[in-house]
């Protein structure tokens, strides 16, 4: 991976579904890429999919994608051998990718397919939290907006895919400034490693990153690390932060009526309420 960064076909994907967590059966009802070189925009996908279940509540106040919208809509069936088509030999990408990749080797394996293994994926997220320290929070539009970018946020995929190509663009500027225009070290600095996505934990991770960038209020079932009891809450997530290997999430317990922080691996279950 000695090519320029300007040289490297890449896609950039997002995803919209019916909930936060594929391993308790939510699906893909949209997804959306462009593919681009450089400043030129090779091609665009956008296709809404029929998860053959209900989008929740929370997930419609977020994206706004009814039932009537997709009832005629493809399977992903049909969707994702075209989606696999477009992204072939490009460089992936996606904001909070695990987030989206967790979702997409679902699908795949629902249908019968190998999950995604042999593809180069790079995380935008990890790529503003490595230029932007000290930023407030990392939201994308909050990024975005941060970098001067004047598209909103909308939670459709194909306007997502928009944000992040833009971010993704005030974000290369930044690496460049620094001296850094080759693919090898891009994927060093922000590549993921694909053995990384199978960790459950990790995933948690990446599902509560979504909900904290969606500002959604989240139920959680958790096992508390110093009384080993266990309790159901509704708390306002905040931010993930790391210490000694262990990462917590800060959020407004609704059941304290104060922040609390909790340990990722003890939240044992959550939705979006």
């Amino acid at each position: 991976m000695d090519k320029n960064l300007n040289q490297t076909e890449f896609t950039i994907f997002d995803t919209e579904t019916t909930g936060l967590a594929p391993d308790s059966g939510d699906r893909i009802v949209e997804i959306a890429a462009i593919r681009f070189k450089g400043d030129k925009r090779i091609a665009t996908f956008e296709s809404l999919v029929n998860p053959k279940r209900p989008i929740s509540e929370a997930a419609f106040q977020v994206n706004r994608i009814t039932p009537d919208m997709l009832k005629d809509a493809p399977t992903i069936e049909t969707v994702m051998p075209e989606f696999l088509k477009f992204i072939e030999d490009s460089y992936l990408c996606s904001y909070n990718a695990t987030f989206d990749l967790g979702f997409l080797n679902n699908e795949l394996k629902l249908i019968g397919k190998h999950p995604l293994e042999n593809l180069v994926i790079a995380d935008i997220l990890k790529m503003a939290r490595r230029l932007l320290p000290g930023l407030e929070r990392y939201a994308l539009w909050f990024v975005a907006e941060s970098l001067g970018v004047k598209i909103k946020q909308s939670h459709r995929a194909l306007s997502d895919v928009e944000l992040t190509l833009e971010t993704f663009y005030k974000l290369k500027e930044r690496l460049e400034s620094k001296g850094i225009f080759d693919v090898a070290n891009f994927s060093s600095l922000f590549g993921l490693n694909l053995r990384f996505l199978h960790n459950i934990t990790n995933q948690k991770i990446a599902e509560i990153q979504e909900a904290i960038d969606l500002q959604v209020k989240l139920k959680i079932k958790y096992l508390s690390s110093s009384t080993a009891e266990v309790s159901e809450r509704e708390i306002i997530p905040k931010e993930l932060r790391q210490d000694k290997n262990k990462t917590y999430l800060i959020g407004y317990c609704c059941l304290r009526n104060e922040e609390r922080t909790f340990r990722v691996d003890g939240i044992l279950h959550f939705e979006i309420v």
